[in-house]
């Protein structure tokens, strides 16, 4: 009766102190010597505090059942310390627990989080011993951990030998060579998956459309968008975040929008990627106003939101609405800012051709500036015609990337700006002797109405001339696959 009561008790708890005040209850009545209820207690307090239940679990006097141990780990590995599952998955092998099929996803993700493809490797030799290697779950957790870590091939190796796929196995191996940055692997393998006969759900269209992103092709991503139509596949928060930012990167600011206002369930990354659309495509007004509108909804906009609109402030000039928002920032939200936010803080000035406020924000920085930062100020001092000494962090420009061209033409200009001419030339002779060149950008080109997706790239030969090789691969809107690539 009285396990009945705590159990009860530990539903409607809401905070750490509430389960520490159970915890000495438990202790009390002698509950800790109960598994079943040690194992149910564990389970309810992992989603109230991870640290509480670890607690109670260290303390636990007999050895813990192994639901709870599956418990304490899965928790674990889903919090940002998840090297404690990978500790406390040894502890269990150390006093001689054999884990079950509940266990071994949860290890793995761990190892996919910590990006420890090492440790993974061990632990799908244990599971091979162990017999668990024909399980579609341990699989398909097993290969999205060497997605996690970038070990693509032997994620495809693991799924080849998978004897039974579901839509889940599917939809991961999509997803890791997205994640890993192979937009046209993951269309192969989505044709693969229709050859099978297997239907794509939300979750599957979700890293198609991150794909298309990738590739800058609208006309793929409205021939997914028109496939979630035709089989009436739900528009939930995921796939709708996704086509959002996908329309928004292929300049089709509006259609994002549409999409934005008709979803009925919206997350803060949903209106974060909105914001940024609107500041992309130049229109900070309505970046502001919906950063607004989000703030009234009820949403608190985390660091990610303020990057969004402070990068909007910074492209379009809006100085005062930018350092507003900075100051909110910190000031309301108590959010302590990051690298980008200082970064696009001195942006904002450094356009206004605030430099003395600028370089004051860089000398207050709690980090040493980035090699954005150091750019983005040298910048503003060219542009400005500002007299502007190079000092040591300046300097560390240099070192920190020798051997891009576009920091030393970059310095140089600023010294000539200043008058340091003996410094510019030091700049220019060091320049030629490394061989370097400022190298031009690469862009998007979209060829018979978007039917294709080109990438220009420029090379520097043996001869030190730019050659301009073009790579096509097209994209069947159709079967939204590719079928062919040249170079």
């Amino acid at each position: 009766m009285v396990s009945r009561q705590i159990e009860a008790l530990i539903k409607r708890s809401k905070s750490a102190t509430h389960l520490l005040q159970l915890h000495s209850l438990v202790i009390k009545t002698a509950l800790d010597h109960n598994p079943n209820f040690v194992s149910d207690y564990i389970y309810a307090a992992c989603s109230i505090s991870v640290h509480c239940a670890k607690l109670l679990f260290d303390h636990i006097p007999n050895t813990p059942p192994l639901f709870a141990w599956n418990s304490i780990i899965r928790a674990f590995a889903k919090s940002p310390a998840p090297i404690e599952s990978l500790k406390l998955f040894y502890k269990l092998h150390r006093i001689g627990l054999k884990a079950d099929n509940f266990t071994y996803p949860f290890v793995l993700k761990a190892c996919g989080q910590c990006s420890m493809v090492g440790v993974g490797g061990s632990v799908q030799s244990l599971i091979v011993t162990m017999g668990f290697h024909s399980d579609r779950y341990i699989g398909n957790a097993l290969f999205r951990m060497y997605a996690a870590c970038g070990a693509v091939g032997l994620a495809r190796q693991v799924f080849d030998e998978m004897p039974v796929r579901d839509v889940v196995s599917w939809s991961s191996l999509i997803a890791g060579y997205v994640a890993c940055n192979y937009p046209f692997e993951a269309f192969r393998v989505f044709r693969e998956m229709k050859l099978a006969n297997e239907k794509p759900n939300s979750v599957t269209l979700v890293s198609l459309v991150s794909a298309c992103t990738c590739l800058h092709s609208i006309s793929t991503g409205k021939s997914i968008h028109c496939y979630t139509i035709v089989h009436s596949i739900e528009i939930d928060v995921a796939l709708g975040t996704a086509l959002i930012e996908m329309y928004s990167k292929c300049g089709h600011v509006e259609k994002a929008f549409q999409i934005f206002n008709s979803m009925s369930e919206k997350n803060l990354q949903s209106w974060t990627i909105m914001i940024c659309g609107f500041a992309d495509h130049g229109r900070g007004n309505d970046a502001i106003l919906l950063f607004t509108h989000m703030e009234q909804t009820g949403l608190v906009p985390d660091s990610m939101a303020f990057s969004a609109i402070l990068s909007a402030c910074s492209h379009l000039g809006l100085l005062y609405e930018g350092q507003q928002f900075f100051n909110q920032m910190v000031r309301t939200y108590n959010i302590e800012p990051t690298m980008e936010h200082y970064g696009c803080l001195v942006d904002l000035l450094g356009r206004a051709g605030l430099i003395e406020e600028a370089y004051e924000i860089i000398e207050n920085m709690p980090m040493e500036p980035n090699t954005v930062i150091l750019r983005s100020f040298l910048g503003a001092c060219r542009n400005h015609n500002v007299v502007f000494t190079l000092d040591d962090k300046f300097r560390k420009l240099l070192i920190s990337e020798p051997n891009l061209g576009a920091n030393y033409v970059l310095a140089a200009n600023a010294s000539s700006v200043s008058g340091c001419w003996n410094d510019a030339a030091d700049l220019r002779v060091a320049m030629k002797e490394k061989g370097l060149v400022k190298v031009p950008g690469f862009s998007w080109v979209d060829v018979d109405g978007g039917s294709s997706v080109d990438t220009i790239k420029e090379t520097v030969s043996p001869n030190g001339y730019y050659v301009t090789r073009l790579w096509i691969c097209r994209l069947s809107c159709a079967a939204m696959i590719p079928y062919g690539q040249a170079s």
